[in-house]
């Protein structure tokens, strides 16, 4: 059995449809699941979400009996300005998003940390404003639907990439209940410390998502890397942090056949250091 704070993403079997995913991890015996919502990443939750796709999802979701940590979305480049039609339908993607989280019993939505490019698109500091106003506005939103809002305040192929921005995104987000994604896998490939990131975002870590690195590739098998895990949960527990672990393994070492056993392994590995 592995540690009851350790789930495992819909993402890491993205290359099953989602009533056979959740079935895979529920015979890995974990119980618990972040719910992949990323077009082009994980297509368990369709992009036209309207109402009746947030029923059916849901629907499927309750039936498996996992409990669903945060849903893992996005509503597009939060830093890039929208004309008012543009702006509407993002208000509306987010609408459908944390009402599906809701109607699963998510604590949080998950949105990224500005757009799929490390370059801003006007100055760096300004497209940092807009994307922390942005979630600050969602985090508001959130409240409506009894939701949090979380961020991956550092990702690899996004806006905020590397330590600096990130810590740039988050004196920009304090105070406005945006809690922060801390993933390993990220930080590593950025070149930076999981240790520095638990220093620099510390009581503000809501979640934490586990896969292996190196610099310059997230896209590895925890074992497979260069990712001191039992030094970074160290870090964690000394911080004081209680929340929850996700495996998001969206590897590329590895066949389809092959991952259910190295999820099993892996997470039998972290088990031993939460």
């Amino acid at each position: 059995m592995f540690h009851p704070r350790l789930g495992c993403s819909s993402i890491s079997f993205r290359h099953q449809d989602l009533p056979t995913a959740l079935r895979t991890i529920e015979d890995l015996t974990f119980a618990e699941i972040d719910l992949g919502a990323l077009p082009g990443v994980c297509d368990h939750v369709p992009f036209v979400l309207d109402a009746a796709a947030v029923r059916e999802v849901a629907a499927v979701v309750r039936a498996s009996g996992l409990t669903v940590r945060s849903v893992n979305g996005d509503v597009g480049d939060l830093n890039l300005p929208l004309d008012p039609a543009g702006s509407a339908a993002r208000s509306a993607h987010l609408d459908r998003l944390l009402e599906l989280a809701a109607a699963v019993g998510a604590r949080a939505l998950v949105l990224p940390c500005g757009a799929l490019a490390r370059d801003p698109a006007g100055p760096l500091g300004a497209d940092l404003d807009a994307v922390a106003g942005q979630l600050a506005a969602a985090a508001q939103r959130g409240e409506a639907f009894g939701v949090q809002l979380w961020t991956e305040s550092l990702h690899f192929h996004r806006l905020c990439w590397n330590l600096e921005r990130a810590a740039m995104l988050a004196d920009r987000l304090a105070g406005t209940g945006v809690g922060h994604v801390m993933d390993f896998s990220h930080i590593v490939a950025s070149g930076a410390d999981p240790r520095d990131f638990v220093r620099l975002i510390g009581s503000n870590i809501r979640h934490v998502h586990l896969r292996d690195a190196v610099p310059g590739n997230i896209n590895l098998s925890i074992g497979n890397g260069a990712v001191d895990f039992p030094a970074g949960l160290r870090a964690l527990a000394d911080a004081g942090y209680a929340g929850h672990f996700s495996m998001e393994l969206e590897t590329r070492d590895l066949s389809h056949e092959e991952r259910p056993a190295a999820a099993a392994k892996a997470a039998s590995f972290v088990t031993d250091f939460i």
